[in-house]
């Protein structure tokens, strides 16, 4: 009898035992609201040795590397194919080994199509991947983006990015009031300009700082009888968008980060002073027969993946393009970077500007709100989630603490040393602006203004024109 009794106590002293285990777990947030967060002090952070990536004190990556959210999954929807689907995988790796949480990726080219019909049906991925933040901002607008600033501090998010990547993550909110979309991940950069390093080299050339040195190159290069740039806008359907690019390039260079803002909003107008100026700066190149490879007639004619080709003439036909990283891909495959191309910085035009970095860029932003989401978002913040893009190239960190020795490929390492100098960014703005006007509008517009077909001042007027009101 005393048996059974002491055998009694043993099993409601276990029952105990689990029920008080069970009380003590934490049960996830609502999968639709992010409760607040006590406000929490992240400290400076290097990356742990044990894991390889920077670790937020207190965070939720941190209980994640306890195992704590070991065996969960979190699905991510993103415009990913191959490669670049492999090199999310492989950036994955770190995070997975040392959490225990499955990283699934589901996306493809039809992303920007499914993320509306999935988010519609209350079916939303817990993260997706945003090439075009103004595609984030419709979904905060609908009230289907977590700001994860509800939980991450703003003193960690300032110790990983420049503040013009925290001002471009800024979003209206359903009742319009302004958070954050989302934390940056991956980008390309634009303001490049590419050259025939070792003909350049034998020319004796020399590397331009300020725009006036560009524009006494290009006209050194004519008086030696050749002409100095490479251009193409021709993109079948998207011809003329490379033309939108010189123009972002111009504005951030010979007008304030706020007018940049506003003309990207749509409250600075095409037809402003400002941006007529922006134009009419790449325009002394681009009309100048003698500065462009086939002239002005040839822009609009000419493929925008063919334009580098005479670079690589030999002699070469032309010695300056200006393009993203991107085009690295359209150069012959026998060129090796560093002995047939390098690169510059395209030179600032007004100094009181700085020197701007024109960008695009992966943004990743948050529909569902569990713990282990959050630890996958506190990771998305370390330049290592970018890792297998840094090892094997096609894109860059947008993380301040990115080091040239987590990059496997001179090429891309040498362009983020070059984008540690600049002093702001901000994303391609045609990529911002409503489909009417930047991929519609904008495109055609410079297409017939780069022709001749109409003059500056109309273009101006019907872009404006084609601006939803």
């Amino acid at each position: 009898m005393k048996r059974s009794w002491f055998s009694i106590l043993a099993v409601l002293l276990v029952l105990s035992m689990v029920l008080a285990a069970c009380g003590a777990t934490e049960a996830p947030p609502e999968a639709t609201t992010a409760p607040e967060a006590e406000p929490t002090q992240a400290e400076p952070s290097g990356p742990v040795a044990e894991v390889g990536f920077a670790v937020m004190p207190g965070g939720f990556l941190e209980r994640a590397l306890a195992g704590e959210f070991s065996g969960t999954e979190v699905t991510v929807d993103g415009p990913f194919t191959n490669p670049d689907d492999i090199r999310f995988n492989e950036s994955m790796a770190a995070f997975e080994e040392a959490t225990g949480i499955n990283v699934n990726y589901i996306g493809d080219k039809t992303f920007e199509s499914r993320i509306t019909i999935s988010v519609d049906a209350g079916d939303p991925p817990d993260i997706a991947d945003f090439p075009q933040p103004g595609a984030a901002a419709t979904f905060a607008r609908r009230g289907h983006i977590i700001d994860p600033t509800t939980w991450i501090p703003q003193d960690w998010l300032d110790q990983q990015y420049n503040q013009s990547w925290l001002d471009m993550a800024m979003v209206s909110g359903e009742g319009g009031e302004i958070i954050t979309g989302g934390v940056w991940h991956r980008f390309n950069g634009k303001s490049l300009v590419w050259y025939p390093k070792d003909d350049w080299d034998a020319a004796g050339y020399e590397i331009p700082v300020t725009w006036d040195e560009l524009m006494a190159l290009t006209q050194q290069i004519a008086d030696d009888g050749d002409t100095a740039w490479c251009i193409g806008i021709g993109s079948d359907a998207a011809t003329g968008w490379p033309a939108t690019d010189w123009t972002e390039e111009t504005m951030l260079r010979t007008t304030s980060l706020e007018n940049y803002d506003a003309w990207v909003a749509g409250t600075l107008p095409f037809d402003s002073p400002e941006v007529k100026n922006a134009i009419e700066a790449w325009s002394e190149i681009w009309f100048n027969d003698a500065y462009v490879y086939g002239g002005r007639d040839a822009i609009v004619s000419t493929f925008f993946g063919d334009a580098p080709t005479p670079l690589f003439e030999d002699p070469p036909q032309c010695w300056l393009h200006k393009q993203g990283n991107f085009i690295t891909g359209f150069f012959p495959e026998t060129a090796e970077a560093g002995v047939d191309y390098d690169f510059f910085y395209l030179p600032p035009i007004d100094d009181q500007y700085g020197k701007p970095f024109l960008v695009a860029g992966d943004m990743m932003s948050m529909f569902n709100d569990r713990p282990e989401v959050r630890a996958l978002m506190e990771y998305f913040t370390t330049p290592q989630s970018a890792s297998g893009w840094l090892q094997n190239g096609g894109a860059l960190a947008a993380h301040l603490t990115a080091t040239p020795d987590l990059y496997g490929v001179d090429l891309e390492r040498g362009i983020a040393e070059l984008v540690t100098e600049a002093t702001s960014f901000r994303f391609d703005g045609s990529d911002l602006m409503p489909a009417e006007v930047g991929s519609g509008a904008f495109w055609t517009g410079m297409v017939d203004y780069v022709s001749g077909t109409a003059d500056l001042d109309t273009v101006l007027a019907e872009i404006d024109a084609a601006w939803p009101r």
